[in-house]
C-alpha cells in the first residue's frame, strides 16, 4: 500500500512538473511571437527591469501578456470543467456545451450586443445568462435530492437547444453587431485586457483549486453513490458542490471569450490517454494541459494569416475535431 501511494505521488509530480514546463514554454511562445516578433533576450530584460524599447514593453504588457493569461483563463477553465463533468456524470461526452451553460452566456452576450450595451455589460449579461442555465440544468437534473447523469445530459441539451434557437432569431435581426456577435459565437480572444484578467483568472484558479481538492472524491463516485456513502462520503453534496463549481467557473469563461469548442471535450482524454483515469492526477493535469494548448492554438489564429487573425474557436474545432475522432476510434478499437 505505501509504496502504491509513492508511486501515485511520484507518477503526479512527474505529469505536473511536466505540463508546468509545457505551459512555461508556450506562455514564453505566446508572449513571443506575433506580428512584430519578440526575441527571449528581449523578454528576459523587460522582466528584469532593463531598459527596453518602449514600444516592445507595450506589445508585451497591453496586448501579449493579457492575452496569454486569459487564454490560461479560458483553456484551464473548460478543460478541467470539461474532466469534472465527465467525472461526476461518468459520460465521456459530458462537456460545458453540451450541458448549455455556454448557451446560456452566447445568448447573455448576444442579447447585449442587440440593446447595443458596451462590453462591461456584455460580460455581465453572458455570466448571468451561463447562471440561469446552470441553476435551471441542476434544478431540472436533480432526483432525489441527487444530481441524475443521464436527465442532467438531456435537459443540458434541451436547453441549450433553446437558448441556440433564440440566440439564431436574435440574430436575423442584428445589423451592425453580426461580426461581433458571430467572433462570440465562434469564440475568440481579441476581448482580451487586463481587466478581463484581473476578474477571470481569479475566479477560474480559486474554483480549479477545489475541483482538485475534491478529485479523490470523484474516483470514489465511479464506484456509485451507496458504495461512496458507505466509505463516508457524502456523494450528493461532492456532486453538487462540484457541478455548481465548475458551470461558474465555465460562465465566468464564456463571459469574456464566448463558445471555444472542443477544448472541454478533448483535453481529458488526451490526459486519460496518457496517464490514465486517476483523477487525482486527470484534474489538475487538465487546466494545466488545457492552458497551453489554448495558448499554442491563439498563437496560430493570430499569426496563420498575419496581420489579420480569424477567431481561436476555429481553430480549436479544426485542430480538435480530427484528434477527438482519432481517439474515438483508437478506444473502441482497443475494446473490441
Amino acid at each position: 500500500m505505501a509504496a502504491d501511494k509513492q508511486l501515485t505521488i511520484a507518477k503526479f509530480l512527474i505529469v505536473i512538473i511536466s505540463l508546468l514546463i509545457l505551459l512555461a514554454v508556450s506562455i514564453t511562445a505566446g508572449i513571443s511571437i506575433g506580428s512584430v516578433d519578440i526575441s527571449i533576450k528581449q523578454l528576459i530584460a523587460l522582466f528584469t527591469y532593463e531598459e527596453v524599447d518602449d514600444s516592445v514593453a507595450r506589445i508585451i504588457y497591453d496586448i501579449r501578456l493579457p492575452r496569454v493569461l486569459l487564454a490560461i483563463a479560458v483553456g484551464g477553465g473548460l478543460s478541467i470543467a470539461g474532466a469534472v463533468f465527465q467525472a461526476l456524470l461518468m459520460n465521456p461526452l459530458a462537456e460545458p456545451y453540451i450541458l448549455g451553460i455556454s448557451s446560456g452566456g452566447t445568448f447573455g452576450a448576444i442579447l447585449s450586443f442587440l440593446l447595443g450595451l458596451t462590453f462591461f455589460y456584455t460580460q455581465l449579461f453572458a455570466f448571468t445568462g451561463a447562471v440561469i442555465v446552470v441553476f435551471l440544468v441542476f434544478y431540472l437534473g436533480q432526483r432525489f435530492g441527487e444530481l441524475e447523469p443521464n436527465v442532467l445530459l438531456l435537459t443540458g441539451v434541451m436547453i441549450g437547444a433553446f437558448f441556440s434557437a433564440l440566440i439564431l432569431l436574435m440574430l436575423t435581426v442584428m445589423e451592425d453587431s453580426v461580426r461581433t456577435a458571430v467572433f462570440w459565437l465562434i469564440g475568440n480572444l481579441s476581448f482580451s485586457g487586463m481587466e478581463n484578467v484581473i476578474i477571470v483568472l481569479p475566479v477560474v484558479v480559486i474554483g480549479s483549486l477545489f475541483l482538485s481538492f475534491f478529485s479523490q472524491k470523484f474516483n470514489v463516485l465511479t464506484l456509485g453513490s451507496s458504495t461512496a456513502a458507505q466509505l463516508g462520503i457524502n456523494a450528493g453534496f461532492v456532486k453538487n458542490f462540484s457541478y455548481i463549481v465548475s458551470s461558474l467557473i465555465v460562465g465566468a469563461v464564456v463571459s469574456v471569450s464566448g463558445i471555444i469548442g472542443f477544448v472541454g471535450l478533448l483535453i481529458p482524454h488526451i490526459v486519460r490517454l496518457i496517464v490514465g483515469v486517476d483523477n487525482r492526477i486527470v484534474v489538475p493535469a487538465s487546466f494545466l494541459l488545457g492552458a497551453s494548448y489554448l495558448i499554442i492554438a491563439d498563437i496560430i489564429a493570430r499569426t496563420i494569416i498575419s496581420p489579420a487573425e480569424i477567431p481561436v474557436g476555429a481553430i480549436t474545432a479544426l485542430l480538435g475535431a480530427p484528434v477527438f475522432i482519432y481517439l474515438l476510434r483508437r478506444r473502441f478499437s482497443i475494446i473490441k
